[in-house]
């Protein structure tokens, strides 16, 4: 019985969707670092200085002062440090961002996917012959005459 569940369970795993899965999986996973990676070392640092030097992941809100160390804290790291609770907006911010533009990745991808499938629907749809309206036998596009029956084509 457990050999029967061990081979039934390893023909699932072998099944090609989900090795598929599980590729697309870890590659979104890098993909998301990328993202990240952009989004808090390129995008942000000019946004922050086109915005007055406003380091973004410093954006926080303390809700209860540290036990360690009072406020007001210079980073957030220096309040986290101190044991100080805070709502962290600059960490959601970088997250929203990065958000947008994995789906905006995503969408353009999904879209030239669709694309390139309704090409090939369109290359396979097209017909290579026509039907004789005399004989009702099938002859190419381009033929002015029947083969078959001789009947001029218009």
């Amino acid at each position: 019985m457990f050999k029967s569940i061990f081979n039934e369970f390893k023909n699932f795993i072998m099944r090609g969707s989900v090795i598929d899965m599980s590729v697309g999986i870890i590659i979104g996973g890098a993909f998301t670092k990328i993202v990240n990676s952009m989004v808090s070392d390129v995008m942000m640092p000019p946004l922050g200085l086109l915005m007055g030097k406003v380091n973004f992941s410093n954006w926080f809100i303390v809700l209860k002062q540290g036990a360690n160390v009072p406020g007001p804290y210079d980073s957030l790291s220096a309040a986290q440090a101190a044991g100080a609770t805070t709502i962290n907006i600059g960490n959601f911010l970088n997250a929203i961002i990065s958000f947008l533009i994995v789906a905006a990745c995503i969408f353009a991808l999904i879209k030239m996917i669709n694309k390139i499938n309704k090409l090939k629907k369109q290359a396979e749809a097209a017909p290579a012959t026509k039907k004789c309206p005399y004989c009702c036998s099938d002859i190419p596009l381009a033929a002015t005459r029947c083969p078959q029956c001789t009947s001029e084509l218009k």
